[in-house]
């Protein structure tokens, strides 16, 4: 919902093209997301959009809340279609960002209830994104908090790190969880998938909002969206 910014001054005034920006209560300048689109379902390298937006990836299990996250991340109740049946997304779905990076809904991995060889063309198209694509600046990965990550959760982590993809680890779901046992579950997801010192890990529900604004400061850290933002000049 927010990006966290720094704050440009020019004879004392503050330059920006929107509309609100206010000081939260620990003094960073931030903004409310106001426009968003989804620029193109793709399955093929030719189909990427091509203004050359950082992007963030975000993968994790069939069902697991890529898309509740995302809604959640850009204000939005139902922007991104959220689905009780697994398996909906099948296309690498690019939500254009206030035309200054992308979030990537990628499909999710696990799901039983397709063929083998539709399974494969998914693996293909993820593995392809993931690995070529020059303008990706970090994966969130996705784990449900009710339940421990499952081997192929382990398998996306390990993935990512051969590749060395920076990677926030976003443990779903969280409100579902009794709170005395959040650092269990921390512990857990960090035993299970061999978080490496680089990586974080981020506690997240976005029906109460827990680990939103974090999730944002990842992001912006990840795509320099401040940086641009002073780079154009706005």
């Amino acid at each position: 919902m927010f990006f966290f910014l720094k704050l440009l001054v020019i004879s004392g005034e503050i330059l920006t093209k929107y509309d609100k920006i206010y000081q939260d209560e620990k003094g960073i300048y931030q903004m409310k997301v106001h426009n968003v689109s989804l620029k193109i379902s793709a399955v093929r390298p030719e189909q990427y959009p091509d203004e050359g937006y950082p992007e963030i990836g975000l993968v994790g299990r069939s069902n697991v809340g890529k898309s509740s996250l995302i809604n959640r991340l850009i204000n939005r109740k139902s922007y991104a279609r959220t689905s009780s049946q697994p398996g909906k997304t099948q296309t690498l779905n690019f939500y254009d960002v206030e035309s200054m990076l992308y979030l990537v809904d990628v499909p999710g991995y696990g799901y039983a209830k397709v063929s083998k060889a539709e399974r494969e063309k998914w693996g293909r198209m993820i593995e392809t994104y993931l690995t070529q694509r020059e303008t990706l600046r970090g994966v969130v990965s996705l784990i449900d908090a009710r339940h421990e990550p499952t081997e192929l959760d382990v398998q996306m982590v390990e993935f990512l790190h051969y590749y060395e993809l920076p990677i926030l680890v976003v443990a779903t779901k969280i409100d579902k969880v009794s709170r005395s046992k959040w650092n269990k579950v921390e512990k857990d997801i960090k035993k299970k998938i061999k978080i490496e010192e680089q990586d974080e890990l981020i506690l997240f529900s976005a029906t109460e909002k827990i680990g939103e604004e974090e999730v944002w400061n990842w992001i912006e850290k990840r795509t320099k969206i401040t940086e641009g933002v002073q780079d154009n000049g706005i």
